[in-house]
């Protein structure tokens, strides 16, 4: 894969206007960046929705979460592994143009058919946006065969920086150490539910060691957020905003 060119049309191609009524049927997060206003909609589950500028950018949309034949195209879909409710086919064709970059995980690319492979650790830039590829793994969550649940080196989180401010969307993951390294991060989605993720206490670990601005658990099933609320409750510089991700 080719790091400098993976995103090349990312900021020329002309994406399609966010309509009225997917702006209305989301709940979205608005934010200030240094390249023009963030906006952040909560699909559901793992799904979000992210736009700056005229740059749509889609993350593992799934059609159960949404009607993606109304949804605004594509110009980047980050799909983070290959499990049905993260990589769809079928929501990846009704958002794909033939500008669009899809980025997807090894296992992912084997489901789609289409689309570049980015591997842990690799980094792709165009201008003052960037997508690195974060290793999302499990550590103590196992199958009954003893495997665990998302294996170390297949599935990605992606850290995306929109000029100065970086966020972090984790995928499915627990509380590694190359999470709990990452640096800087304005806005994070941190998994929690069990046995796929992590507990509340799992994330509030993480949060803990990198200190995000802005905290959203997503993917949450049925764990209930207001714990991880409590847990870091008494945390300086930490936000917790909670929205309807389950």
């Amino acid at each position: 894969m080719s790091t400098s060119s993976l995103l090349g049309v990312f900021l020329s191609v002309a994406a399609a206007t966010l309509p009225a009524a997917a702006q209305e049927e989301f709940e979205t997060d608005v934010f200030a960046t240094s390249i023009g206003e963030l906006k952040i909609s909560f699909v559901g589950h793992g799904t979000l929705m992210l736009t700056v500028g005229d740059v749509v950018i889609h993350v593992d949309p799934v059609s159960r979460e949404a009607d993606y034949a109304a949804m605004p195209k594509a110009d980047v879909i980050l799909v983070t592994h290959e499990h049905g409710d993260h990589c769809d086919p079928g929501a990846i064709e009704l958002l794909t143009t033939a500008q669009t970059e899809l980025v997807v995980n090894p296992g992912c690319r084997e489901r789609v058919g289409s689309g570049s492979v980015m591997r842990n650790g690799e980094v792709a830039t165009m201008g003052e946006i960037t997508v690195a590829a974060i290793p999302a793994y499990n550590l103590v969550h196992k199958r009954d065969n003893g495997q665990p649940f998302h294996a170390k080196g297949d599935g990605n989180g992606y850290v995306i920086t929109l000029g100065d401010t970086r966020v972090y969307v984790a995928g499915d993951t627990e509380n590694t150490p190359e999470m709990k390294a990452l640096e800087d991060i304005d806005i994070a989605f941190l998994p929690m539910n069990l046995p796929y993720t992590m507990t509340p206490a799992m994330v509030a670990d993480a949060a803990k060691a990198f200190r995000p601005k802005i905290l959203y658990p997503y993917h949450f099933g049925q764990t209930d957020p207001t714990d991880l609320v409590d847990l870091l409750a008494e945390e300086p510089g930490i936000e917790v905003r909670l929205r309807d991700m389950s």
